[in-house]
């Protein structure tokens, strides 16, 4: 049994999952370089970030955004309507984790960072994203939670079998760092596995772009003909 799938959905498919994976792989290089210390911080997870980290680590994050909402709204378009309550409960909670990165990144580029910058802090005191100990870090993890959640659900509307399969184990790993993730302020430790996502979110990105890439193969090769998942 296939699902034919439109070509504008396997066209921004391809494009979103593998610009969400592009921008996640930017951001996890940046990261590591954040935490050696080689951004102006005193390094580690526990440092806040400078002016200078903040918009080389937000801007990324920023739009990361969109492209996971973009490819959980393709996928939606490219399940069977038998796994549809899955793919859209996915493309809800990619819904609600953006608007909570969404304003928590672009107020930190567009206000706090360059306040920071130029020494001018007072009044901005609870905004200043400071690891586990911040209003807006608080904010950060419910918003990657929502994403894993988000993921999780995209797993369950996947078949089991070649790469759909693979696009699914991925998927539900991330969603799998769900507890890892949101609960880092009363376990600051748990930032160590909820690490496992600079692996696991890449990965699951990367699958998904190569099964509407797969797809869009599919029709060329068959001269028009309906592209499609394949749902065993």
């Amino acid at each position: 049994m296939h699902q034919p799938i439109s070509r504008a959905a396997r066209t921004l498919g391809i494009v979103s999952a593998a610009a969400a994976c592009s921008l996640s792989l930017i951001y996890v290089v940046l990261q590591l370089a954040e935490w050696a210390g080689w951004l102006g911080s005193s390094g580690g997870p526990r440092s806040a970030s400078t002016p200078l980290g903040l918009f080389l680590l937000l801007t990324p994050s920023l739009l990361l955004g969109p492209a996971f909402l973009l490819t959980m709204v393709c996928l939606h378009e490219a399940v069977p309507p038998a796994r549809r309550a899955w793919s859209l409960a996915a493309a809800a909670f990619a819904a609600s984790y953006l608007p909570l990165i969404g304003m928590n990144y672009f107020v930190q580029l567009t206000w706090v960072a360059p306040r920071l910058a130029s020494g001018r802090t007072a009044g901005i005191e609870p905004f200043i994203f400071v690891p586990f100990d911040s209003f807006l870090y608080a904010v950060d993890i419910l918003g990657y939670g929502l994403m894993s959640v988000s993921t999780l659900m995209a797993g369950f509307a996947l078949g089991r079998e070649g790469a759909e399969g693979r696009a699914r184990r991925w998927l539900l790993l991330n969603g799998m760092l769900l507890p890892f993730i949101t609960l880092q302020m009363y376990w600051h430790l748990l930032i160590w596995p909820a690490a496992l996502w600079a692996v696991t979110f890449p990965a699951a990105m990367l699958s998904l772009a190569v099964l509407f890439r797969n797809a869009h193969a599919a029709e060329d090769s068959d001269a028009g003909g309906p592209a499609s998942f394949s749902t065993p």
